[in-house]
């Protein structure tokens, strides 16, 4: 990831919060195989265990699962049996997971009302959020041992239970607030499922990302941004104008 300075964000907490926010990671691998392509990518939903939210220093564990017919479910079993790594079934090639905020857009000219009239010297660019993660990655592919039972038993609950309340908001006791769990399945169609995903157990070791958001800019043309996408009248333009004010405010803070 290109981070410049301006764009950087340093705290790992902030880092820990967009994954936590926006769980729909995209798992990136580059393994030699003869039976998919080399570089191969999949979106998958993670939990992001954390031990200590208020630490600046700890980076996490991902856990994920993946159908085992994806072609990139093959590559990943393939290469945890032949691993030599220290650990079983733990892959020797590092892997990267991408996550991006959903508040993300194309930004005009247009909007830069400071430097726009008076030298025109301004382009188009894009304002995003996102998080990428690196790590050596565990696949629980054998759906017979008890490791890989208990592993995708704990991901799948705790991934529902994540999703149900904190993205969901199905928080409270009446029928129609109520999460959904997967005991409310029947118990042999969630045993069928298992047979059918394999789970991923990556450990974070690096954490990068950054908040691209206007920061960049003279003051003027920072407001004309925060005016420009909040005069869209959208979800998504009232999201991103309310992000470029905060970083920029923040951007000033920190002057």
């Amino acid at each position: 990831m290109y981070l410049r300075g301006v764009h950087a964000e340093s705290s790992i907490r902030v880092l820990r919060q967009l994954i936590h926010d926006h769980p729909l990671g995209v798992l990136t691998t580059a393994i030699r195989s003869k039976l998919a392509p080399f570089i191969l990518s999949s979106h998958i939903p993670f939990v992001l265990d954390v031990k200590d939210e208020d630490s600046e220093e700890e980076l996490g564990v991902l856990r994920g699962h993946i159908a085992r017919q994806n072609p990139q479910s093959k590559v990943l079993i393939e290469a945890a049996q032949a691993s030599q790594a220290s650990a079983p079934n733990v892959l020797e090639e590092e892997v990267l997971v991408l996550f991006t905020a959903p508040a993300q857009h194309y930004v005009t000219p247009k909007f830069y009302t400071e430097t726009k009239p008076t030298t025109g010297k301004v382009v188009p660019t894009w304002n995003y959020a996102a998080v990428q993660a690196y790590g050596r990655a565990k696949i629980y592919w054998d759906h017979k041992s008890d490791e890989s039972i208990s592993f995708l038993s704990k991901q799948i609950s705790d991934l529902s239970e994540h999703a149900e309340t904190s993205i969901m908001g199905y928080t409270g006791t009446a029928d129609r607030q109520k999460s959904w769990k997967v005991s409310d399945a029947p118990e042999r169609f969630v045993e069928l499922l298992h047979k059918n995903i394999i789970g991923i157990e990556i450990q974070v070791d690096r954490l990068e990302g950054k908040f691209k958001m206007s920061q960049e800019m003279s003051e003027g043309d920072r407001q004309g941004v925060i005016d420009g996408f909040a005069n869209m009248g959208t979800d998504v333009g009232h999201a991103v104008s309310d992000i470029v004010k905060e970083r920029g405010d923040l951007k000033n803070s920190q002057s």
